[in-house]
């Protein structure tokens, strides 16, 4: 057999890039980014190049096991959805609904099958203990998108292709490949807006990839951006600056939003943050007399103290500077297929239910990850469904979720590896690959810096043994609500992802535009390498799930106060970091990725490091309220004093993990020394960002 290429879309990270494939026979020999992506245009990185290493990993498990002894053993499919479906009910039956909590990983989003058919299983199990990685990522973005607009999806994006003036907030999109922002390329596209006479600048206490595409770059104390988002605001309201454009009818709470920011001068953000007041004023001026401007905040105004403060802030940037969806601005997408539109995901909600221990509420229908450890390990909970995710890495107090985890009952994994979280499962549920299932971007095409669409076929069509995730979750389903009989009819239809989406094609905004009958699945295929549906476009107020837009709101406001009170942290300042080759904890297996000077150090800045008897290339232990790690010491500049940073997703030193390649570059988990007891109080939001530590040289 010849050696054939295929193109699909790559599932590993949301940039969505096209790639080209090269197969001999069963195995992949080659990929490159595909030239003919009318979104991604060759753009390829690292983990793409690595995707055929992910497919053929021997450690990756191809059947379901059981933990028999303390020994692994094979089982049928039948025979695990079967007992999986049997320890769910019979834990349920005795201790109620909420006795068996669920955990969402991050892949689930990466993933159709997961996408498609997880909310049917969330549902099928009637529990309030539901967690997922949103809680320690984007759930600000969410929360403020549903108070602000109406609908936890309508998060506004940035019209990077289309900006002359971009502000970045502790986001690190050259790394990330644009998080919450998807933008393949997103090097060259910040780039352009530079090329164009534009301006980027960026907030962050390193100094980071982004930072070299960048005109300039602020460094600014973890946990304070507030203070510089409020004083921009209180300039515009200060100096009459504020200009809503063709929104202004529908936007309330202006004076109280105006009020809230009044004592947050320049002067007093630069106190607290260490970002200069004249650059403050110099830019909340700029905000407001560019055409084109959008301000953006990711990962590391998310997940900090005041994180939904943040990020509403943000917004109201965005509203009062008249860039909120106009174009190069903050924009909403058209999708294809539309999730909000076809009411696939709920609006959201808030506080429906608390936390058994600690009273927290329920936040867009689940309660934080940062209150699982002591959930999990109380007797109200025990049992666990794990859903494409491994917790014990990215969420606060790993050690304290292993051991509640080792005292629970029964606990059930998807996962086709057995990690740290899932080595503690009864039950372990591999599904296949990522060529080895269909592809459409349902969620990432709603946050594309563009309209695109593209569908993806399997590259090696999966064997008789081989379940991917959308079969495991219809399977398991029908047996949780006791419908056997209907296992051939939901859970082995081939095609039904397919079918779904391409009903969702025709019923979506573009179904009755394209191609004569409208956009459909059949329609779409004939464009392999994808297709450009144009750019953003103004969508308010139609796509308002409110009557108004009000900046008011108590909950958020009432955080400034708190802000400027507080005082800050004596002591060092852990923040993390991410890198292009790494992919939160499931890439790590991945030999071309870990090549290389070993990437979990502890980045610690010259003074500093002085100050400790620290040395470049030397070992520091460093110490947490709750934890402490011993970690190779990296001294530069690029972090700013009094702040150190530890990357995310490694700590692959744990007994009975089968990551070989992984093991071999263990590291340590920066998620070790994070206290579970640290959220944002409006949200619930993990604090995994301006934690306090020790650092002494060994």
């Amino acid at each position: 057999m010849s050696p054939r290429t295929a193109l699909l879309a790559c599932p590993l990270c949301e940039a969505t890039c096209g790639l080209r494939v090269t197969v001999d026979g069963d195995r992949v020999t080659e990929v490159r980014g595909d030239p003919d992506d009318p979104f991604s245009q060759g753009h390829i990185c690292p983990k793409g190049v690595a995707i055929g290493e992910l497919h053929h990993d021997p450690d990756r498990l191809r059947r379901p096991v059981e933990k028999q002894g303390g020994t692994w053993v094979e089982l049928s499919w039948e025979q695990a959805l079967d007992r999986a479906a049997d320890g769910i009910r019979a834990l349920q039956s005795a201790h109620g609904p909420d006795s068996v909590a669920v955990y969402q990983g991050n892949p689930t989003v990466h993933n159709l099958g997961a996408m498609l058919y997880g909310g049917g299983v969330v549902r099928a199990l009637r529990t309030k203990q539901r967690y997922s990685a949103t809680s320690c990522d984007q759930l600000p973005h969410q929360l403020c998108a549903f108070w602000m607009f109406g609908h936890q999806l309508l998060v506004p994006l940035p019209d990077v292709d289309r900006t002359d003036l971009m502000l970045i907030f502790g986001g690190n999109p050259a790394a990330s490949n644009g998080s919450l922002m998807t933008a393949p390329g997103i090097d060259r596209r910040l780039r352009a807006i530079r090329q164009r006479g534009g301006r980027v600048v960026l907030f962050d206490p390193r100094r980071t990839e982004t930072a070299r595409l960048c005109d300039a770059h602020h460094f600014v104390r973890p946990g304070t951006d507030a203070l510089v988002l409020a004083a921009m605001l209180q300039v515009l309201f200060a100096e009459d600056r504020v200009r809503i454009g063709r929104l202004s009818g529908l936007v309330d709470g202006v004076d109280a939003l105006a009020d809230a920011v009044a004592a947050c001068t320049p002067e007093r953000a630069e106190a607290g943050s260490g970002v200069p007041a004249d650059e403050i004023r110099t830019l909340a001026r700029a905000l407001a007399d560019a055409e084109r401007a959008v301000v953006y905040g990711r990962l590391g105004v998310s997940t900090q103290r005041h994180g939904v403060l943040c990020h509403w802030l943000i917004g109201a940037l965005n509203l009062l500077t008249g860039h909120l969806d106009e174009p190069g601005g903050a924009m909403f997408t058209t999708p294809a297929v539309d999730p909000i539109g076809l009411k696939l995901i709920g609006r959201g909600s808030y506080g429906r239910w608390r936390s058994t221990v600690r009273g927290r509420p329920e936040v867009l229908g689940e309660l934080p990850a940062a209150v699982m450890a002591e959930e999990l390990g109380s007797d109200a909970v025990r049992g666990l469904l794990c859903i494409a995710g491994n917790p014990v890495l990215s969420t606060p107090d790993g050690a304290a979720l292993e051991r509640s985890l080792a005292g629970l009952d029964f606990m059930v994994s998807i996962d086709p590896f057995v990690t740290e979280t899932s080595r503690h499962a009864d039950l372990i549920l591999p599904p296949v690959g990522p060529l080895s299932r269909p592809h459409y971007d349902v969620v990432f095409n709603l946050l594309a810096v563009r309209n695109v669409a593209r569908w993806s076929e399997p590259l090696f069509p999966p064997g008789p043994d081989d379940w991917d995730d959308g079969r495991i979750l219809a399977g398991l389903h029908v047996r949780l609500t006791r419908g056997m009989a209907q296992v051939d009819a939901r859970a082995r239809r081939k095609a039904g992802q397919a079918r779904i989406i391409d009903l969702a094609l025709r019923l979506g905004p573009h179904g009755k535009r394209l191609f004569g009958e409208g956009l459909s699945l059949a329609a779409l295929k004939q464009h392999a390498s994808g297709l450009d549906l144009g750019p953003l476009q103004p969508v308010l107020p139609e796509r308002l799930f409110t009557d108004r837009i009000d900046l008011g709101r108590a909950e958020v406001l009432a955080e400034l106060p708190r802000l400027l009170a507080a005082e800050p942290p004596a002591g060092l300042l852990l923040i993390g970091r991410r890198h292009l080759r790494s992919n939160n904890s499931w890439m790590h297996n991945s030999p071309s990725l870990m090549k290389g000077k070993p990437r979990c150090t502890l980045l610690v800045h010259p003074d500093d490091a002085a100050a400790r008897g620290l040395v470049d290339g030397g070992t520091a232990r460093v110490r947490s309220s709750v934890g402490q790690v011993q970690a190779p010491v990296q001294v530069s500049d690029a972090v700013m004093p009094g702040v150190v940073s530890l990357p995310h997703g490694f700590g692959h030193h744990r007994d009975g993990v089968g990551w070989s390649v992984a093991a071999a570059h263990a590291g340590v988990s920066i998620n070790d020394l994070i206290p579970g007891d640290r959220l944002d109080e409006v949200g619930g939001t993990a604090v995994l960002s301006g934690v306090p530590v020790e650092v002494e040289a060994l």
